[in-house]
């Protein structure tokens, strides 16, 4: 009974809804217009031949009487595009790319989704391509929204597989890889400065061969997901991290090389497996790895190099050493991943591989919480690791680790002025937008080794003659 009683009140409930709509009344007077949420609808830049994210707007009827669209379509059909569904109706070719007899109640509204995908322009600026959505109305009234995206011509590669020695110079066209590269053993890719390559999800590169990033100074590589709108007004994708895969250095890779190279928004931002420690397998020079889902640099048992190089912003570890010789110098490694308390430490020493040396000189290690630097004890020798004139965010070490520590400067986490955060020009969590370049009030100014720190930094910028600590000279 219950069940017959609701049958009968919701069929009620739809009989009065359709009397109502039966009643309404449509307005053929040329005064009572449609109200959009917005006149021109931004699908920001597209790569040529790529789809957009899905956008939408809403038509609104304000006025006192019913509304009839006569039509809607695009004014250049299915030439410029863009794809439009108005309410859960496509205009497509099985309508003309219009739709017709559309009514609108007072009070009512639609919802209108627009997508594009962007042409060829033959040009390599990025280019404008536009298109008028019209609505008109069965008064004869004529109203349109501005459909607007920008086109950029990039190079395509749906999976790279490099056999044999490959060079890519790119500065002015971007490339973008949907599958990922695969550098196989014997074969060298090398990567001319200027060139930025962007990356599907599901894309990073695989170094089984040798990997050679020759950026210079102004002239980066730059290697980033290949998302260009935005997540919300505030935040484009490019600052999100989790963008794509990174780069991965398997056992049989030796002597990569990266110089001038940017490397930002991916899980993993380098990986090195297990490898003869005698021979060199990683160099970094003026190198950033930054804003990762996972780790940011990860070397297990391998002799690698990092000089000048930013490490920063990762959901797991900014640096992770797990045996091998390692050296590092006037690096700046900071843990200032947002929102997740559960972020890892600037630095990690692991214990799985035997460490045969770890050297850090000139260099910030620091984050929010108060121990940045972790070290596990088991398997490491007390002269394995050393630290010399460095600024760390950790616990002072005392006795016979002492050893370990020469001429190092501990934070004091109460110190809000001039330490943690306050090193640098900008950490803003909230729009994660971050400039690891040294504050005027930063304590590690002029605290650098002369003697040790190299005479350039990440910038390739000269360093004073009273050097400060970290990749970046205070100018």
């Amino acid at each position: 009974m219950k069940r017959f009683l609701s049958s009968i009140l919701i069929l009620g409930a739809l009989f009065a809804i359709a009397s109502c709509n039966d009643e309404e009344t449509f307005s053929l007077s040329r005064a009572d217009k449609l109200t959009f949420s917005t006149d021109t609808v931004s699908l920001d830049t597209l790569f040529s031949t790529t789809s957009s994210s899905t956008y939408q707007f809403w038509v609104y009827n304000l006025n006192r009487s019913g509304l009839r669209l006569a039509n809607i379509r695009l004014a250049h059909g299915n030439q410029t595009g863009f794809r439009v569904n108005v309410n859960g109706t496509p205009l497509n070719g099985n309508n003309g790319f219009q739709a017709s007899d559309m009514p609108i109640y007072h009070g009512d509204s639609l919802r209108v989704y627009v997508e594009a995908t962007a042409p060829n322009t033959g040009v390599t600026a990025p280019q404008a391509f536009t298109e008028d959505l019209i609505f008109t109305l069965e008064s004869g009234v004529e109203q349109r929204v501005k459909l607007r995206a920008w086109a950029w011509n990039a190079t395509h590669f749906d999976f790279l597989d490099v056999r044999h020695d490959t060079v890519i110079d790119s500065p002015s066209r971007p490339i973008v890889i949907s599958k990922g590269i695969k550098v196989n053993e014997g074969a060298t890719l090398t990567v001319k400065a200027g060139t930025t390559i962007y990356f599907n999800h599901s894309a990073g590169v695989d170094v089984f061969g040798r990997l050679v990033l020759t950026g210079e100074a102004g002239k980066e590589v730059l290697m980033r997901g290949s998302r260009l709108d935005k997540m919300f007004d505030y935040l484009p994708y490019d600052r999100v991290s989790g963008q794509w895969q990174g780069l991965h250095f398997h056992s049989s890779s030796y002597q990569n090389q990266l110089n001038y190279t940017d490397i930002h928004g991916c899980f993993d931002g380098i990986v090195c497996d297990s490898s003869d420690v005698s021979r060199e397998k990683l160099r970094l020079e003026q190198v950033t790895v930054h804003n990762c889902q996972g780790d940011g640099v990860r070397l297990t048992n391998s002799k690698a190099t990092l000089v000048n190089t930013q490490l920063t912003n990762t959901l797991g570890n900014c640096l992770v050493v797990d045996g091998g010789d390692v050296a590092l110098n006037a690096c700046t490694l900071a843990q200032f991943y947002p929102f997740d308390s559960n972020r890892g430490a600037a630095l990690h020493i692991a214990a799985k591989h035997a460490l045969a040396n770890l050297m850090v000189r000139n260099s910030i290690v620091t984050g929010y919480a108060s121990e940045q630097v972790e070290v596990s004890l088991s398997r490491l020798s007390t002269s394995a690791y050393r630290f010399a004139h460095c600024l760390l965010r950790a616990s002072k070490t005392q006795s016979a680790d002492s050893v370990n520590y020469t001429n190092v400067i501990y934070e004091v986490p109460t110190d809000t002025v001039s330490m943690g955060a306050k090193l640098f020009l900008k950490v803003d969590g909230n729009r994660q937008d971050y400039d690891f370049h040294l504050s005027k009030q930063a304590f590690a100014i002029g605290k650098a080794d002369k003697t040790t720190v190299p005479s350039i930094d990440r910038d390739g910028k000269r360093r004073n003659t009273v050097p400060d600590l970290g990749a970046y000279a205070h100018h």
